[in-house]
């Protein structure tokens, strides 16, 4: 099926690339492709998407190569999205485009190592991840001659923007353009909802096998349970290794089926027909049940407890705090240790904020493996430079 035909069969109130707002640069479109699988496609040929293979998701790239990374974890993200707007008649090049970009502008070391760069950036704006995604692709990524960044759709971009709660995202003026006000599409909402449905269910198989977590803790937190104890049942003899995936693997579509039955439910109720209807629904559409949102909640928090707040992690995390601090001083008190593509959007005239953006711009981009090299460069005399 053409991509004519594919948006035809979807939804009324799905997003088409043909009323889409349209891209900050006119280009042409592709007469093979429509704009938003083109949006995807420059996504996953970006440097900064390359990038993520390296950077973490709980547990540094040296911990181990089985791990999740910020990489896997953004198909997995993708992949989800796509089967919950595969079942609702929804975009899925849109919602794919938007789970793969919504963690291009992460640092290196997960959230201790955005909570470090924040912190240095208190004084000049702060540091958020969202943002410095969007950054990436408007601003950072050069791969183009006729324009900076990777010109997206808008609702791409959207859909990195208003990917967080609308109570956390920071309301700058220079984000009007994304009118703040309106709901995001239902394929940038599901992308948010099947990043948390990802990273709650794989770092429990990830703190599985660190050996950080086990069945019987875990059995204290009933989404887990039920479904544990329901694979006992259905396999007996089933190893406990292969018990641990199966019950992953049905927590995950338990919550995808939920999702797209309390959508569903709230899309006839709200009697949403158009796009239109859903920027104007005064509320996210997309959402757990109360029932199973209750259920997911109490997973993050025994999560929080025993996995993100486990010594293991806090050890690398304190370390990690360390190395981002130690670096975002070093290159402040003399930018001239800076890199040549960094250093040459610095002027004469830069302001201390611009010299501390372009720095928080390089070391957001690194991954763990070369902010460790760096930091070994520039603070160990026994490190060639």
């Amino acid at each position: 099926m053409n991509n004519q035909g594919y948006e035809t069969i979807l939804a009324p109130y799905a997003c088409r690339s043909e009323l889409s707002r349209g891209r900050r640069y006119p280009e042409p479109e592709s007469s093979t492709r429509n704009m938003f699988q083109r949006d995807r496609d420059r996504i996953i040929h970006s440097t900064a998407f390359r990038r993520l293979e390296y950077k973490t998701q709980v547990f540094v790239n040296h911990e181990g190569d089985h791990y999740r990374t910020r990489l896997t974890h953004s198909l997995e993200v993708a992949q989800i999205a796509r089967s919950i707007c595969r079942a609702m008649g929804l975009h899925e090049d849109l919602a794919e485009g938007v789970a793969l970009a919504h963690d291009l502008g992460h640092t290196p070391f997960g959230h201790s190592g955005q909570d470090a760069l924040n912190g240095v950036m208190k004084p000049y704006g702060g540091f958020e991840h969202n943002r410095q995604s969007l950054r990436v692709i408007e601003t950072l990524e050069r791969r183009y001659a006729k324009f900076p960044g990777l010109n997206l759709s808008f609702e791409t971009r959207e859909g990195i923007v208003k990917h967080t709660s609308p109570h956390d995202l920071p309301r700058n003026a220079d984000l009007a353009d994304y009118h703040l006000d309106e709901q995001a599409t239902l394929e940038a909402q599901i992308g948010n909802l099947a990043d948390e449905i990802a990273y709650n269910n794989h770092d429990v198989d990830d703190g599985f096998r660190a050996e950080i977590l086990d069945v019987a803790g875990l059995c204290t937190v009933p989404l887990f349970y039920m479904h544990y104890e329901k694979v006992k049942h259905d396999q007996k003899h089933i190893g406990e290794r292969l018990a641990i995936h199966e019950t992953i693997r049905r927590m995950i579509n338990f919550l995808i089926m939920d999702v797209i039955k309390e959508a569903t439910r709230h899309i006839e109720k709200l009697d949403i027909r158009s796009m239109d209807d859903v920027r104007n629904a005064g509320e996210p559409l997309v959402g757990f049940s109360h029932e199973v949102r209750h259920m997911n909640a109490e997973m993050k928090r025994y999560l929080f407890k025993h996995m993100y707040h486990h010594y293991r992690v806090v050890r690398m995390a304190a370390k990690a705090t360390r190395v981002i601090q130690n670096l975002f001083s070093a290159y402040m008190e003399n930018p001239a240790m800076l890199p040549p593509g960094s250093l040459t959007r610095l002027t004469g005239n830069s302001s201390e904020e611009q010299r501390a953006r372009t720095i928080a711009d390089y070391i957001a981009g690194m991954t763990d493996r070369y902010a460790l090299d760096e930091h070994s460069r520039l603070f160990d005399m026994h490190t060639r430079t």
